[in-house]
C-alpha cells in the first residue's frame, strides 16, 4: 500500500515519545510508489510511523501521493491505550509495506474497503502468494463473450490455467493481472485488481483454474472526445487462448463468505460486481461444488438484486436462473434493468430503486444476526441503497447509520465499490 520502509525504519530508532503515528487515507499510485508490491485501490486507512524530526517532510510526501492525514497520535499514547503496535501495523513478510488494519470511511462518508482478517475468519485464508516482481504466468484457456447480443459493451468470462503454481484464492478475494508493455511514462504497466469470478476449485472444478469476469474499459476523452479504452481491460478482453498472463495474488478479505451454512446472504451488484456473488452462489447451490464441499451444505437463504442496463447485459443468465428454479425456497433473482424497467416515479430503474421496493423486507432480514450484506460495483449505488434502508429503519426507531455502523464492526456488511 505504502512505503513506509524509510520511514519507519528511522522511527524504530527513536525513544517512543519522539515517534508519531500518521492515520492516512487515499494514497494513489504514482511513479513514486511503481516499485510498491501492494496494489492501490480505494483503501483504507494506512497507519505510518514517523519520527518527530521527519514529520514535514513525510506531510509533504503524503500530500505528493495525493494522501490526507486523518490524524496524528505520539506512539506513547498509543501504547498508553493498550493499543499494541503489531495490532496498528502488519507488515507482510517483512518486506517493508504497510498493510492497513482497518476499514474506515473518507471525509464524505464513502465505505472503503481493504484487506482486513473478518472476526472468526478462517486464518489460512490466503494473501499475496505472488507478487509484482514475482508473478505466476497462467494461461488463457478460454474467453467468452456474456453480454448477449444487442447488450451494451464488451464483458468477457476469461478462465485461466494454475495447474502449474502454488496459486491458491477463496470466494470473494481478487487476483491482480499485470499487462504486457510500458505507460506513457516509459514505465513497466502496473497491475490491475479484478474479483475473481470462479470458486476456489475452479470452473471446472478441479482446482486448476482461475476465472475473471472483465469489462473493457472504454470513455471519451474530456478534451479531445476521443474514445479511450483501458489498457488492462482491452488486453484481458482480447486474449486469446493459449496466451500467458502474469497474475498477482490473491488479496482481500473484506468479502469473504461467512462458514455458517445456515447464514442468510443479500448480495447487490451491478454489471461485473456480479464476479464475487458468482462464487458465493456456485459455492452454495452447485452441484458438483456441494459434493466438492461435503462440509459446506448450504441450507440458508440467498438473495441476489443485480443491476445492468440491458435484459442482454444480464450477466451468467442462464446460471442464475437455473439456481433460481432449482432452489426456489432457497434463493431469489431480482433484477434491475435500467434503460428497460421503470421505477414508480417514472425514471430508470437502478438497483437502489429495487432495494427501495423491497427495503421493510431488506430490513428485517438485516435484522437477523446470521444474515450477512454483500455490495459490489459502481460507488453510485451506495447512496441510494442508504437511503431506502434508512427509511425502513426509521418506522421502528432506528438510526441506519448508526445501525450500519454496528454492521460494520460485527463484520456483516460488506462492500467493494469502485
Amino acid at each position: 500500500m505504502y512505503n513506509q520502509g524509510a520511514v519507519e525504519g528511522a522511527a524504530n530508532t527513536e525513544s517512543g515519545s519522539r515517534v508519531f503515528v500518521y492515520e492516512v487515507v487515499g494514497l494513489r499510485q504514482s511513479e513514486e510508489t511503481a516499485q510498491i508490491n501492494y496494489p492501490i485501490r480505494k483503501s483504507g486507512s494506512v497507519f505510518i510511523r514517523v519520527p518527530y524530526n521527519r514529520m514535514n517532510q513525510e506531510m509533504r510526501r503524503i500530500t505528493r501521493l495525493g494522501g490526507t492525514i486523518v490524524s496524528i497520535q505520539p506512539m506513547s499514547s498509543l501504547q498508553a491505550n493498550g493499543t499494541s503496535t503489531s495490532a496498528a501495523f502488519a507488515n507482510n513478510k517483512g518486506d517493508g509495506n504497510a498493510t492497513p488494519v482497518s476499514t474506515t470511511s473518507d471525509k464524505k462518508g464513502n465505505t472503503m474497503t481493504q484487506a482486513q482478517p473478518k472476526k472468526g475468519a478462517k486464518a489460512n485464508v490466503p494473501v499475496n502468494i505472488y507478487r509484482p516482481n514475482n508473478p505466476y504466468i497462467g494461461k488463457c484457456i478460454s474467453n467468452e463473450p456474456l453480454v448477449g447480443e444487442n447488450g451494451i459493451g464488451i464483458v468477457q468470462h476469461i478462465k485461466f490455467d494454475i495447474s502449474g503454481g502454488d496459486l491458491k484464492y477463496v470466494e470473494g478475494q481478487s487476483i491482480g493481472i499485470i499487462p504486457p508493455g510500458v505507460d506513457k511514462n516509459g514505465k513497466p504497466e502496473k497491475l490491475r485488481l479484478y474479483s475473481i469470478a470462479s470458486t476456489r476449485h475452479g470452473d471446472d472444478v478441479d482446482d486448476k483454474t482461475v476465472s475473471l469476469c472483465v469489462r473493457q474499459l472504454e470513455y471519451k476523452h474530456p478534451e479531445s472526445g476521443e474514445t479511450v479504452y483501458g489498457v488492462c481491460s482491452t488486453y484481458l478482453c482480447h486474449l486469446e487462448p493459449g496466451a500467458d498472463v502474469k497474475i498477482t495474488g490473491p488479496v482481500g478479505k473484506e468479502m469473504l463468505l461467512p462458514d455458517d451454512p445456515d447464514a442468510k446472504v443479500i448480495m447487490m451488484a451491478t454489471g461485473t460486481g456480479i464476479a464475487p456473488m458468482r462464487t458465493y452462489l456456485w459455492r452454495m447451490f452447485k452441484d458438483a461444488e456441494r459434493a466438492a464441499n461435503p462440509e459446506y451444505q448450504f441450507k440458508g437463504f440467498a438473495w441476489l438484486i443485480f443491476g445492468v442496463p440491458t435484459t442482454p447485459n444480464i450477466l451468467y443468465k442462464e446460471e442464475l436462473e437455473e439456481i433460481q428454479q432449482k432452489y426456489a425456497d432457497n434463493f431469489r433473482l431480482t433484477y434491475a434493468i435500467s434503460r428497460e424497467q421503470k421505477n414508480p416515479q417514472g425514471g430508470r430503474m437502478y438497483i437502489q430503486d429495487r432495494v427501495a421496493e423491497h427495503a421493510d423486507e431488506l430490513w428485517q432480514l438485516i435484522k437477523d444476526e446470521k444474515t450477512h450484506t454483500y455490495i459490489c460495483g459502481l460507488r453510485g449505488m451506495e447512496g441510494g441503497i442508504d437511503e431506502a434502508l434508512s427509511a425502513a429503519a426509521a418506522k421502528e426507531g432506528v438510526n441506519w447509520s448508526d445501525y450500519q455502523k454496528q454492521l460494520k464492526k460485527a463484520h456483516r456488511w460488506h462492500v467493494e465499490t469502485y
